[in-house]
């Protein structure tokens, strides 16, 4: 059987998923979770083969858990079930060690398919997801403006900013200027969101 951990902050999404997993006769549902903070430690229970994670779930998301259940429990496989189909999070969740990225629409079926694939240790990829990556290029942005540009979303003053990140005015303004470069954008209210609609933040 292959041991599935199921975590996803939408309780019924999550129990659909349960429920149409459940039904595949090699596939059992060891675990389920709402929050992105309780997924390490249900796999240290369960010892799933398994994790289906969200990306957006409170506590920590899925990218940030993906990383975490590599480095301290490496048998364990990593597929993304997202509503977020978008390129940029495909590349930072196949960066942090996911073996498979499908959205959410993908079928039951497919979705069982797309398990045993993992499992076996094969990758799965969205095909539509795939081509988008590719067409889109990688993410330009360092570690720091992502940081600086999830601030900027908010509506946050460059001084608010500096005071959250420890950095003086002028070196988050600089960094502002980076981003706003990179992403084409006019402000850095613009610059934030074109990151987030490309999945870069």
């Amino acid at each position: 059987m292959i041991r599935i951990l199921l975590a996803d902050d939408q309780a019924l999404v999550r129990g659909a998923m349960a429920a149409l997993l459940g039904l595949e006769p090699d596939i059992d549902v060891v675990a389920e979770v709402g929050r992105g903070d309780e997924v390490l430690a249900a796999a240290r229970d369960v010892a799933p083969h398994v994790c289906l994670l969200d990306i957006e779930m409170p506590g920590r998301d899925g990218i940030d858990v993906t990383s975490e259940l590599r480095r301290e429990i490496p048998d364990t496989r990593v597929l993304v079930v997202t509503t977020f189909g978008r390129a940029g999070y495909l590349r930072r969740a196949l960066d942090a060690g996911a073996s498979g990225f499908v959205v959410k629409d993908t079928s039951a079926k497919e979705l069982a398919e797309a398990v045993r694939r993992i499992h076996s240790g094969l990758r799965v990829i969205d095909p539509a997801l795939a081509s988008e990556s590719l067409a889109d290029g990688p993410d330009p942005l360092t570690e720091r403006e992502r940081d600086i540009l999830r601030i900027a979303l908010t509506g946050a003053t460059v001084s608010a900013i500096a005071r959250e990140v420890n950095l003086s005015a002028g070196t988050v303004r600089n960094y502002l200027s980076s981003a706003i470069g990179k992403t084409g954008a006019g402000t850095r209210v613009e610059a934030a969101r074109t990151a987030q609609a490309r999945g870069w933040i």
